[in-house]
């Protein structure tokens, strides 16, 4: 990363980076409040334009306020703030690099953390799997922070909207911070159902079909919603 350089923007730009950054921190905060997250151990960003706005690393979601706006550009050089960005960047970053999102969320959320130990992908338990993408698959456990965990988690995403990482957590995307949020708690919540199902001894829950979630993503096509399947800009690269 390049030095840190001093905020420029005026005007209409400064103030849709301000309004992000307040939706940025009011999603990170409802992260803790909703359980999804410990303290700091989870992550927000949010796109505007070029800029990608991000939690700073290691300072309570509690104690921010618009004077510590952190941005970076596509590259991850610091543009807006003084604090160090999140460790987990770099995840950030591929993602916005290979899809057109607009919001990523990142959480260590219990039921989806504790899946991410047992399957290679969570298995169809709800019809709102077909929102996500299709199956949600399990990214391959890699240090945190790293270039190594950011590939895997995009091979993970391929097609999707969100993932889990291998004893670690989730990664959703979406066009806005509100859907990224959603599909973060309906990932938890599926993980959770999953759980559950499989807690009574002996039993096996039913799942869905893929020709199933097919009929329900066709469903939920029709009412107006965006689809789940997101064209990776590197596809020729085989990720």
């Amino acid at each position: 990363m390049t030095e840190q350089r001093h905020d420029t923007t005026a005007g209409p730009a400064r103030e849709a980076i301000a309004r992000a950054w307040d939706e940025l921190v009011a999603t990170a905060r409802r992260t803790v409040t909703d359980g999804l997250v410990v303290g700091t151990s989870g992550n927000v960003s949010v796109r505007v334009g070029d800029t990608v706005l991000v939690t700073p690393s290691g300072v309570p979601y509690e104690k921010l306020t618009p004077a510590h706006v952190l941005g970076v550009d596509l590259d991850g050089n610091r543009t807006i703030g003084d604090l160090a960005p999140t460790s987990e960047l770099p995840m950030h970053l591929a993602v916005y690099r290979s899809t057109a999102a607009g919001a990523v969320v990142h959480t260590h959320a219990v039921h989806a953390t504790a899946v991410s130990t047992l399957v290679p992908e969570l298995p169809t338990i709800h019809y709102m799997t077909a929102a996500l993408g299709g199956p949600v698959r399990v990214a391959p456990y890699a240090l945190y922070g790293s270039d190594e965990l950011a590939e895997n988690m995009l091979r993970a995403l391929r097609d999707r909207s969100a993932c889990l990482l291998q004893n670690h957590g989730t990664v959703a995307y979406a066009d806005t911070l509100a859907q990224a949020f959603d599909r973060t708690a309906q990932l938890e919540w599926m993980c959770q159902v999953w759980l559950t199902a499989t807690a009574g001894p002996g039993r096996v829950p039913h799942l869905l079909s893929l020709s199933q979630l097919h009929e329900v993503e066709e469903k939920l096509s029709g009412y107006g919603q965006v689809s789940a399947r997101p064209a990776f800009e590197d596809e020729a690269e085989g990720r």
